[in-house]
């Protein structure tokens, strides 16, 4: 009869994800290399400790194929963005978007609008995805136009379509949050405006900040100028074009399923190729599958729409399946619930809770990366502590997005961060110091923790009642 495997120690659950980070800072610093590889190696680690402790080869393998399988409605949403980015561009919507985008924002106001833009778009459609895939492309060529370093462009466009995601009622993270905490959806919402209200005031600051480094005096007119022109020569740029992106914003907002609402986006945008640019079907498909190539002669615009295509996200997607591989190693032997007790036991005042879930989540997020298990793990592990502390599960739900939802898209091999560094091309460690919203909200969210200032407690009677019911 076979045994039963050993319960992990701490040094067991610890020694795989050190050697992992171990791993990627060796490849990424010394050799500029990509993170697949040391996940492997991690998942390999994993892999063996899970061995060691009892487990066999096939509980194993069943974790990993159950972590990968959590993230396949991900990848497939990556693949069509894909497929919508080349469509969008033959059929001269990124184009048209970059053209009046050029026409009317000032380098001087460019990232403090960017954001809000953002931020706009993000919260009618609850998805920091759609947003990035879509205004965001359009806004990284404007961008480039400007001459602002593309790391700015990129953590503008990310602050603002994660603040829209984190505080939209249409969001999936803003609805699994309270789920997984017990609290009240717009409860939820109107606590997180105590962290997430004063970060956006603070990163707008900043942006109109950097914004003066780049006025109209440091301008190339000429060069923006020739792009404008080489733009408009090679594509039909009326205001029709815009139409698929007010299409994406309408049906997300009635809730229109993502990888319906994408694709029959994408097909607009092939069947706008057809129509309005005269491009031939075969070259339409081929900007679908490999993405656009942009021939115009100009650099500067080449470099701006030469993007694109299912092709360009198979890197992100195969980085997606050896990150959750070893996520799902660790959560089938054992591993994580291991660190997550060790993290719990320090938790001994308000403010030391609201740090610990923080910190987990964002660890989640580089461990298990994937922003849901950020969200889902720390919440089930927490969700007594804080009931114990008699503190109210929007307290909960508020840290649980703070850290998980804001810090996925700082990772590059969690599911957000691959995203956006597929969508944007902008790596995501180049990115991150300018990211300001997801730096400042999780600090925002610890000093009140310690502070304890709309930190609301349960009234006393139902915190008894809780009690009594725990016990």
């Amino acid at each position: 009869m076979r045994t039963l495997p050993r319960p992990p120690k701490l040094w067991h659950a610890l020694l795989p994800v050190l050697l992992m980070i171990f791993f990627l800072g060796f490849n990424i610093f010394k050799y500029n290399g990509s993170p697949h590889l040391p996940l492997v190696g991690g998942a390999v680690v994993a892999s063996f400790m899970g061995l060691y402790l009892g487990y066999s080869w096939k509980e194993i393998e069943k974790g990993i194929v159950n972590g990968i399988f959590i993230a396949l409605q991900a990848c497939l949403i990556l693949l069509v963005i894909g497929i919508l980015i080349g469509a969008w561009i033959a059929g001269g919507i990124v184009p048209t978007m970059i053209y009046y985008g050029l026409k009317i924002l000032s380098p001087s106001i460019f990232l403090l609008a960017t954001t809000v833009i953002c931020a706009m778009v993000s919260l009618a459609t609850g998805s920091s995805w759609s947003t990035a895939g879509t205004v965001g492309v359009a806004l990284v060529g404007v961008g480039q136009g400007l001459g602002i370093p593309l790391p700015m462009v990129a953590g503008a466009i990310i602050s603002g379509s994660y603040f829209g995601d984190k505080m939209s009622p249409l969001s999936d993270t803003t609805n699994l949050a309270p789920a997984v905490a017990g609290a009240e959806l717009f409860s939820h919402i109107r606590h997180m405006i105590y962290t997430t209200g004063p970060s956006l005031l603070i990163a707008l600051t900043l942006y109109g900040l950097l914004g003066l480094r780049y006025t109209h005096g440091n301008l190339q007119h000429q060069n923006i100028d020739l792009i404008l022109s080489t733009i408009h020569s090679h594509f039909n740029t009326s205001p029709i074009m815009l139409l698929p992106v007010a299409l994406v914003i309408f049906m997300v907002i009635f809730r229109i399923p993502a990888l319906p609402a994408l694709l029959a986006n994408a097909a607009l945008g092939g069947v706008f190729a057809l129509i309005f640019q005269k491009t031939d079907l075969g070259a339409v498909l081929n900007a679908a599958q490999n993405g656009y190539v942009s021939e115009t002669g100009v650099a500067a615009v080449d470099a701006l729409l030469s993007r694109g295509g299912m092709e360009s996200m198979m890197s992100t997607v195969a980085l997606i399946i050896v990150a959750l591989s070893f996520g799902g190693v660790m959560e089938r032997t054992g591993l994580l619930n291991v660190i997550g007790e060790a993290v719990l036991k320090r938790a001994k005042s308000t403010g030391s809770l609201v740090l610990s879930t923080v910190l987990t989540a964002i660890g989640m997020n580089i461990i298990a990366p994937d922003q849901y298990l950020s969200i889902v793990v720390p919440g089930r592990m927490y969700r007594e502590a804080y009931k114990k502390a008699h503190l109210k599960p929007k307290n909960l739900s508020r840290a649980l997005e703070d850290g998980g939802t804001l810090s996925s898209s700082l990772i590059p091999w969690n599911t957000g961060g691959a995203y956006m560094w597929a969508t944007l091309g902008v790596y995501p460690f180049a990115y991150l110091p300018f990211a300001f919203i997801n730096i400042i909200n999780p600090i925002i969210s610890i000093i009140l923790g310690y502070t304890g200032w709309t930190m609301e407690k349960e009234p006393e009677e139902e915190a008894k009642n809780n009690d009594d019911f725990s016990e």
